[in-house]
């Protein structure tokens, strides 16, 4: 059976509230909370942008059995990478060892905040060097690594978990698995493919799906007791979505996404995504992933004010359903 994650999404929530929806995911069933790591909201109508590493060590002394993870974070340019492998491994000793590193290459959305955006070929060439370092460090020994991206000078994490902490790493195609997998301990994407799975599996040196690997996905929902309302809510603030990622990467601003999606219609955002009261039809849209050979899958809920009332009402019968049909 697949396991089931609540995302925490900094873009539409503020920082107290998350801690709150953290907790009462835990306490609705869910396996596993996910949490973005953003400098900017997609769309200004979302409204937040909270530091992700403070609230993740809050919800972390906020709930007690729930994995967490960054999904994710991009250690090249906001972040160094160094900075990433410490602020990771007091993660896992503040969740005693429930928490995993989500990486990607990231999106200029958030990194151009500090410098330029480089290509897609530099960006991964800079995640590949960036989780060498993290793995160095994570063995707890001084280190000095000078290499084509970055600088590490008698570098030692001091406070480190008994055991390495987890890295997942996003990718969205054949040459960036055939990079990373070997990498990593754990696939992550965003689109319910099978082939992604696949090709992962054949990779040679990465470890495998299921068996010692995980395969971790993501699904926006829009639940409420009022379709029209949901379709709204939805185009409002995830109409973003309808660009895919090889678009969503190179969009600097809110209002570059604004500007995207103009065209992107409440339907077109409907046809993505299930939104109104129907829960088996989010059984069925989730389905997907399972179908695909994913062992995690995370529900994004949309909109912050939602949350409470997602929470209450139909995340529990809703949770029951997917793992019965699943």
């Amino acid at each position: 059976m697949p396991a089931f994650g609540y995302t925490l999404m900094t873009e539409q929530t503020g920082p107290r509230a998350l801690v709150a929806d953290a907790a009462h995911a835990e306490s609705v069933g869910f396996d596993f909370e996910v949490m973005s790591d953003h400098f900017s909201p997609w769309l200004t109508s979302q409204g937040h942008a909270p530091y992700a590493w403070s609230v993740l060590g809050a919800v972390a002394q906020a709930t007690e059995k729930v994995e967490l993870m960054t999904y994710v974070t991009c250690p090249t340019q906001r972040y160094h990478p160094a900075v990433v492998a410490q602020k990771a491994a007091t993660m896992a000793l503040l969740s005693e060892d429930r928490f995993v590193l989500g990486l990607g290459s990231g999106e200029s959305l958030n990194e151009h905040t500090v410098g330029p955006w480089p290509s897609v070929a530099v960006r991964q060439d800079k995640l590949a060097e960036a989780i060498e370092i993290i793995r160095a460090l994570h063995t707890g020994e001084l280190i000095d690594h000078h290499g084509t991206h970055f600088e590490v000078n008698s570098a030692r994490i001091w406070d480190l978990p008994d055991q390495p902490v987890p890295i997942a790493v996003a990718v969205g195609g054949d040459r960036a698995i055939e990079r990373f997998a070997p990498l990593a301990d754990h696939l992550v994407a965003v689109e319910p493919s099978a082939e992604l799975v696949k090709t992962w599996n054949a990779t040679s040196g990465a470890p495998g799906i299921p068996q010692k690997a995980r395969a971790i996905g993501q699904i926006p929902i829009c639940w409420g007791p009022d379709e029209a309302e949901a379709k709204k809510r939805a185009h409002d603030q995830f109409r973003w979505f309808a660009g895919g990622f090889g678009v969503n990467a190179d969009i600097p601003t809110p209002a570059g996404f604004a500007a995207a999606t103009a065209y992107v219609t409440e339907d077109d955002v409907a046809d993505a995504m299930p939104c109104g009261p129907d829960l088996d039809r989010i059984v069925e849209a989730v389905s997907a992933y399972w179908e695909a050979g994913f062992t995690d899958i995370a529900l994004v809920q949309i909109g912050g004010e939602d949350q409470q009332r997602f929470l209450d009402e139909a995340a529990a019968p809703l949770l029951k359903k997917l793992r019965a049909a699943s």
